[in-house]
């Protein structure tokens, strides 16, 4: 009888700590997923501060190369053409 009752308290000592060491996880589990939406939400706001730096920098070469040599004139005129021929596709999806 000695021996069973050792065995059940072994047990109980086991399911305890298992049961300590579960909540001790489902604490980390909670932090690390806070923390994950942070750096999600950070690395959202990152991308987008990206995407105005690279608009801003597409604005100024396009001015630069309307007053460089003329390779950048040259690009000016492409990117003017590309953008009249976009304007008027719109117009046209607009006029159907």
């Amino acid at each position: 009888m000695n021996d069973i009752s050792q065995i059940v308290d072994s047990l109980e000592n086991r399911i305890s700590k298992l049961l300590h060491k579960l909540e001790v996880l489902k604490k980390a589990n909670a932090k690390l997923t806070k923390d994950l939406i942070v750096s999600e939400n950070k690395s959202s706001e990152l991308q987008l501060a990206i995407d105005d730096w690279e608009e801003k920098y597409q604005s100024l070469k396009m001015a630069n190369s309307m007053l460089g040599g003329e390779t950048e004139k040259r690009e000016a005129k492409l990117k003017i053409n590309t953008l009249i021929r976009e304007i008027d596709q719109c117009i046209v999806q607009l006029s159907e």
